[in-house]
């Protein structure tokens, strides 16, 4: 029977799946609920420097992509850090940890970009009994002209200064969250390590401006007839945020350096795909925002049943998936695939022969009685009419045996070859 229990960088919790530092993180009250619904961990909303508290909007802080039956698919955010005094914050944190000692409590910090800060606010933060510490280096708006946020998740070097002030100045494990407002994100979770951070956490927001009111003619959420861009989240950021997390978990200078999964996590299924790829364990906001807190049960359920169904452990599907990650260049161009209507499933919608007709490579024939059938010799395997039919599993990809004669072209399906091995490649002739 699967075990859900998590170890992550030597914090334990009873399941992999934390809250991530956001609005649902903010104060004792909804962290107590959380834990009550059964999150294993919290990642505390950014906590800033002694002083006088961030001041945030009054007006609509979030603006939202809606799909057709109005579920959210993803949400832009211009709320800044926490605007509650530090001390309270403290305060509340240490009286939560005593509270529920088996749960991971993380602090997310986020201050200006000098040593003497960073050593404040840590050496403010060491008696809560919190068990870590996560560098908010991906904000995208409100904090950069401040020096914080994504200004810092941007720079390499910044992020390896202050991951080593952080290192130096605290006993705590340190989580850095990378911004995904980066052309390449191994950099700056190389400079992470080097720093000596015990995890990275991806991705943060993206920088986004979500929808434009065609009446106020103002971007969304407007504030007195202006809006700004912000961070982006939610179902939507859950492709960029898987192949963020391969790229770290398979890069040589990153291979092994622990990981949590941010990014559109709404079930079970998301949380275990982050997983196979490579992460250690998850953090959610959206989903929770959206559902309330007690989301969490169907992912705790679906996992375990998941991992139960497959004879495997937590330990069994991280980085599962990771190898079988490869570039464009290494894929198998011998691999031969057909699409396969199945006439008992299929309700004769069309879809399928319009896609292809129009956009693609003419590969299904509409017959009489509106029967859609595939031609074989036209067809290029991309898939696109599997994609778009409605109904599950109706149309499939069949794979050629080797020696079978594809039709399309006349040869007959031979062993693995790449692009680096390809005629065409000048790159394969240069080298014989």
């Amino acid at each position: 029977m699967a075990d859900l229990r998590s170890t992550f960088i030597g914090i334990k919790s009873p399941n992999p799946f934390w809250l991530a530092s956001a609005p649902p993180t903010d104060k004792e009250y909804n962290v107590r609920r959380a834990f009550q619904a059964g999150w294993g961990g919290v990642v505390w909303k950014t906590l800033g420097s002694e002083g006088p508290p961030v001041v945030n909007v009054n007006g609509p802080r979030y603006g939202v992509i809606h799909g057709p039956d109005r579920r959210v698919l993803g949400i832009n955010n211009i709320e800044l850090i926490t605007d509650r005094p530090l001390e309270v914050n403290l305060r509340e944190i240490k009286s939560v940890k005593r509270d529920y000692p088996d749960r991971a409590l993380i602090i997310s910090l986020m201050v200006p970009c000098d040593e003497d800060s960073w050593r404040d606010i840590l050496a403010r933060i060491e008696d809560t009994g919190a068990d870590g510490v996560e560098l908010n280096f991906g904000c995208p708006h409100g904090m950069a002209e401040r020096g914080m946020g994504s200004a810092v998740g941007q720079v390499p070097e910044y992020i390896e200064m202050v991951t080593r002030w952080v290192k130096k100045h605290s006993r705590m494990p340190c989580i850095v969250k990378l911004t995904p407002n980066i052309s390449d994100v191994r950099k700056p979770a190389e400079a992470a390590k080097r720093g000596g951070a015990d995890a990275v956490s991806l991705i943060n927001t993206i920088n986004s401006i979500t929808s434009v009111d065609l009446d106020l003619f103002a971007p969304q959420p407007t504030i007195d007839g202006k809006g700004s861009h912000g961070g982006y989240c939610g179902p939507a950021v859950k492709p960029i945020a898987l192949n963020m997390v391969a790229e770290i978990a398979r890069h040589p200078e990153t291979a092994g350096l622990p990981i949590s999964g941010i990014g559109g996590i709404t079930t079970w299924r998301d949380a275990a795909e982050f997983m196979a790829l490579g992460a250690g364990n998850v953090q959610v906001c959206t989903a929770a925002m959206t559902y309330g807190f007690k989301v969490v049960q169907e992912m705790i359920t679906g996992l375990h049943d998941y991992l139960d169904s497959h004879q495997m452990q937590l330990s069994d599907l991280i980085g599962r998936a990771t190898p079988n990650v490869t570039d464009w260049q290494h894929l198998n161009l011998n691999y031969v695939t057909k699409a396969v209507i199945d006439q008992e499933a299929c309700i004769s919608c069309g879809r399928c022969y319009a896609a292809c007709e129009d956009t693609s490579h003419q590969a299904i024939a509409m017959k009489p009685g509106r029967v859609f059938e595939v031609i074989e010799e036209e067809c290029v395997a991309c898939n696109l009419c599997v994609d778009v039919c409605p109904v599950e599993d109706c149309i499939t990809m069949r794979e050629l045996e080797l020696g079978e004669i594809d039709t399309r072209t006349g040869l007959p399906r031979a062993g693995y070859a790449n692009w680096t091995q390809h005629p065409n490649n000048p790159m394969a002739r240069a080298a014989e």
